[in-house]
């Protein structure tokens, strides 16, 4: 069987399309977030499936996050997961040879994010020869140096002063022909920094840094772009503005905690990094069913970032605090092992249920970067939609590839 090709040209719009009819249909499926609710609506249609998976342990959980479609769970989950893997499914780009570059320009560089960085430029195929590359919220410009090694002049935008002088002593000690200039790109003022010369490239700006690129570039007149978004939920508003007509016209509206959907994927954690936010994660989980007693409210009731230092406290002290803190009365004498236990308890549930959520992460991903590329065809350009690298270096592994002839 051939391997899936990256998506351009006529296949954006029908894959648009029917993505759109699969997430509108069954938005009950992934809307409601278990963590904030002790049951879900869909439960009552889908009993078996809810029984299934609220008898799993949390090691269970974890082994089948990252692929819930090989789970063999009750209907109607092989088939919502058979067809969200189609519908998700974007071919690799064609990764061309490039330089072997001396270790002078990965220095400072960690090592996944220097392969991320190779992939990125390996994938970068242009009818047209660059003329001058713009590194879009470049940090200290490792992206911007590697694509410009050759000698193609290289502009550097980023907010951060004390990067961009970091940046432009590295891009010194290599002799590159770069400007790191200090830019909010959020700012009026970023429009005058994109020229029709410009090919502008971001890896990993987000949401509405890279959502900013995107109209400035195409209103400058940019030949070509090349931006592998990330964090969609970073957005000016708490509503999900539609850049294409195909998305303007769709019934599904989206908020901030619907963007965040695609982010829940996560391969890089190490195990102790997981042990915490576990730890945290069932002490907040059996503080909602306290708070729902104290309050004589059966609602979720947000609660602060907290430092992690508190982790350490005993959990008694910890709810007692954190209680105080949100100025709820005071819990009194309590089974707290009880309840710490009904925590875990309930954050193996949660992290079960979250499985079905996690069918439609990529499907949402994918829905957002075709907005993206459709809102780009209708500029004027050929836009391509395909995977840079392997998930494993990265989840945000999908780019988009703009030229104009």
């Amino acid at each position: 069987m051939s391997s899936p090709e990256p998506l351009h040209g006529a296949p954006l719009r029908q894959r648009f399309a029917e993505l759109d009819a699969f997430l509108v249909a069954h938005q009950p499926l992934w809307r409601e977030a278990p963590f904030t609710r002790l049951a879900l609506d869909w439960e009552r249609d889908h009993a078996e499936l809810a029984r299934w998976l609220r008898g799993r342990s949390l090691e269970q959980a974890e082994a089948a996050h990252n692929q819930p479609a090989r789970l063999g769970a009750p209907a109607p989950f092989p088939a919502l997961a058979a067809q969200a893997a189609a519908l998700s499914t974007v071919g690799v780009l064609p990764a061309k040879l490039t330089a072997r570059l001396p270790a002078q320009f990965s220095v400072d560089v960690p090592g996944r994010k220097w392969q991320q960085i190779e992939a990125f430029a390996a994938s970068l195929s242009f009818h047209q020869p660059v003329q001058h590359w713009l590194d879009w919220c470049s940090g200290k410009g490792h992206l911007g140096r590697h694509l410009a090694h050759a000698g193609t002049p290289l502009t550097c935008l980023e907010y951060d002063a004390a990067l961009v002088v970091d940046g432009q002593r590295l891009s010194q000690r290599l002799a590159l022909d770069a400007q790191h200039l200090e830019q909010d790109v959020l700012a009026a003022s970023a429009a005058a920094r994109l020229h029709a010369t410009h090919t502008p490239v971001a890896l990993h700006a987000c949401g509405e840094l890279h959502l900013r690129l995107l109209r400035l570039a195409s209103h400058a007149g940019c030949r070509q772009l090349a931006v592998a978004p990330c964090c969609y939920n970073r957005i000016a508003g708490d509503r999900y503005v539609s850049l294409s007509q195909p998305a303007q016209a769709s019934s599904l509206r989206l908020d901030r905690d619907d963007l965040g959907l695609p982010l829940l994927e996560t391969v890089t954690a190490g195990a102790r990094v997981r042990r915490l936010r576990d730890h945290s994660m069932a002490r907040r989980l059996a503080f909602d069913l306290l708070q729902r007693q104290l309050r004589g409210v059966d609602d979720y009731l947000p609660t602060p970032s907290l430092p992690t230092a508190w982790l350490h406290k005993p959990f008694a002290d910890w709810c007692r605090d954190l209680a105080a803190l949100k100025q709820l009365p005071a819990p009194g004498e309590r089974d707290w092992a009880a309840l710490e236990a009904a925590g875990w308890q309930r954050l193996a549930e949660v992290r079960n249920l979250e499985l079905v959520r996690g069918l439609f992460r990529r499907p949402l991903e994918v829905w957002l970067l075709l907005d993206r590329a459709l809102y780009l065809e209708e500029q004027g350009y050929r836009v391509q939609l395909g995977q840079f690298c392997d998930y494993q270096l990265t989840p945000r592994n999908l780019l988009l590839l703009a030229e104009r002839d």
